[in-house]
């Protein structure tokens, strides 16, 4: 911070400045708000690049409390905004910190950082056509004034670019928040906030408004504690172990070594090897690989395990083979277990050998959408040592239609991975895994391929590095924790951070939203879900359910039958 004893009538002793505004006869109460907002109530003592340090006069901030307009009577409080006059133009900016001069003093330090700048109507003097940046700086000496909900009204207009509303604008009572659609899927967006603060109600605010504007729209939501069944049964497709019927020859050469392959070092390089000659000798001998020239392991070309593990056996009997029988056992062991496990029905069925390839991207990307552009992806009763695959075989697919359907009408898709921090984990938790690298992948490239990306996690710190920077648009909710407040403003643009400084203090259901979905970073309170499109993601209520009692042994019998036949 800037030692301000230097400047003149502010050091100890020094005989105490204060604006002669703030002896001026104003109007309290029910005032017309242009009174108001022409009063000055500070002025600029130093500019930076993104930002500058101000002077405000408290006993002025203080008669401003009574106004019934909310953003004038917040004016000069930390996370308000405040505008400057340069020349014929308005300068907005946000109060990002506020410190006393002195002990006794009405003189109040701030920081301040620059959102935009908007042309001053001629007859009015009002702020009109506001744009993010500036293009002038304020000097030294410049008044600065409050910014009332009229400014407001024009700084969030969404204009006539495609748009979906999701909350008032906090402090207004009715000024609506708005994302940009386009922009925030085009740049990919993240949604972050701790248990408990309306993370997946938000999420499914989100994505319902997005499903009523784009009723022919393709989006894939990976929900990995079936939450959001319950949320989207009337405008969505919903999959599940029961009828997910996801192939297993769609799987390519790294996801296929994720679930056969147990053993690392030089053994597991043995194991791939073998893998490796013995899956493309089974993929070749389906007549779809009849014709192609380039067939590789990673083909998506039908086969049946049998072969595989026929082709297997076969290589294990050649009398020429050098070396012991140990890593074909292994294998043929491994994928016969896989096979016998009725877990992983859904998708290493003796059913799902067929060439269903075309219908199981039609379902699963809404190709065409039939009303329903969602499908909703439960995981919850996937094994958990073959989930991350699942995820993986299902992103890649998404990216690898993209790139296959280039020289075809485009049909962009929206891939939302909710707890993302499970599947794309910084270096510190795991690397090399196949969904992270596929997700990662998305994130840097995905935008050139019409594909989006989604996350949604409670842990951005434990995100792999780089990916949430990738995002453009950020929609932040409450972060208790001190890590994840850091994380999120590392990858935040410039003028953001003075916002973010309040995220411990958010409410539940209200969000910073800044990036490319919004004109200027926002803080808005979302709106109210309807009950019938919520997710079951309540918490339970202990002190109620406690109260309940009876039928304990009926429960327990139907718990034990589902938990030993695995089903849901």
């Amino acid at each position: 911070m800037t030692d301000y004893a230097g400047i003149q009538g502010y050091g100890n002793g020094a005989e105490r400045h204060t604006p002669s505004l703030a002896s001026e006869p104003v109007e309290t109460g029910v005032a017309a708000a242009g009174l108001y907002d022409s009063a000055e109530i500070g002025k600029v003592l130093e500019v930076g690049g993104s930002g500058a340090r101000i002077e405000l006069d408290a006993a002025m901030l203080r008669k401003l409390g009574d106004n019934d307009d909310p953003s004038i009577a917040m004016a000069g409080q930390v996370g308000s905004q405040i505008k400057m006059k340069v020349n014929n133009q308005w300068l907005i900016s946000n109060v990002k910190s506020l410190r006393l001069a002195s002990a006794d003093s009405d003189l109040i330090f701030a920081d301040i950082d620059f959102l935009g700048e908007g042309n001053e109507a001629r007859l009015t003097g009002r702020l009109t056509h506001f744009r993010r940046g500036i293009t002038r700086y304020p000097v030294p000496g410049c008044r600065i004034y409050p910014v009332s909900s009229d400014d407001m009204q024009q700084m969030y207009a969404a204009e006539d670019r495609p748009h979906i509303e999701v909350g008032t604008v906090y402090p207004t009572k009715d000024i609506r928040g708005a994302l940009f659609v386009d922009a925030m899927l085009g740049k990919h967006f993240a949604l972050l906030g701790s248990t408990g603060t309306g993370k997946s109600t938000s999420a499914a605010l989100i994505l319902h408004r997005i499903c009523d504007m784009a009723p022919e729209g393709h989006i894939v939501m990976i929900d990995p504690h079936g939450e959001y069944s319950a949320a989207f049964k009337t405008n969505g497709a919903i999959y599940d172990v029961n009828n997910l019927a996801m192939p297993y020859w769609l799987m390519n050469f790294e996801e296929h070594c994720e679930v056969f392959i147990t053993t690392t070092g030089n053994d597991g390089q043995l194991d791939r090897d073998i893998l490796a000659k013995c899956l493309l000798a089974a993929r070749a001998k389906n007549r779809a690989a009849e014709g192609i020239t380039k067939l590789t392991v990673d083909s998506p070309i039908p086969y049946l395990l049998s072969d595989l593990t026929g082709i297997i056996q076969n290589e294990m009997g050649k009398l020429d083979r050098a070396g012991e029988s140990g890593p074909y056992m292994r294998l043929k062991t491994k994928i016969d277990e896989i096979k016998a496990d009725p877990r992983y029905s859904f998708m290493f069925s003796g059913m799902l050998v067929a060439d269903s390839m075309a219908n199981f991207l039609g379902r699963i990307f809404r190709l065409p959408g039939d009303g329903k552009p969602i499908s909703i992806i439960d995981v919850s009763g996937v094994p958990s040592e073959i989930t991350s695959v699942v995820v993986a075989v299902l992103s890649r697919m998404v990216f690898d239609y993209a790139i296959w359907s280039r020289n075809e009408p485009q049909r962009p898709i929206l891939l939302v991975c909710e707890e993302a921090h499970r599947y794309v984990p910084s270096d510190r938790v795991t690397t090399g895994s196949s969904v992270r690298k596929i997700l990662e992948r998305i994130a840097k490239e995905g935008r050139k391929y019409g594909v989006s990306l989604g996350l949604i996690t409670q842990r951005p710190s434990d995100l792999a590095e780089g990916v949430l920077s990738q995002c453009g648009t950020i929609i932040a909710m409450r972060l208790n924790n001190e890590r994840d407040q850091a994380f999120v403003k590392a990858a935040m643009p410039e003028g953001a951070k003075g916002f973010l400084d309040s995220i411990p203090a958010l409410r539940n259901r209200e969000a910073i939203i800044c990036g490319e979905g919004v004109a200027i970073p926002i803080r808005v309170a979302l709106d109210t879900l309807e009950e019938v499109r919520r997710p079951a993601s309540s918490d339970p209520v202990f002190t109620d359910l406690w109260r309940e009692s009876g039928g304990e042994e009926e429960i327990l019998g139907r718990v034990i039958k589902r938990w030993r036949s695995q089903g849901r």
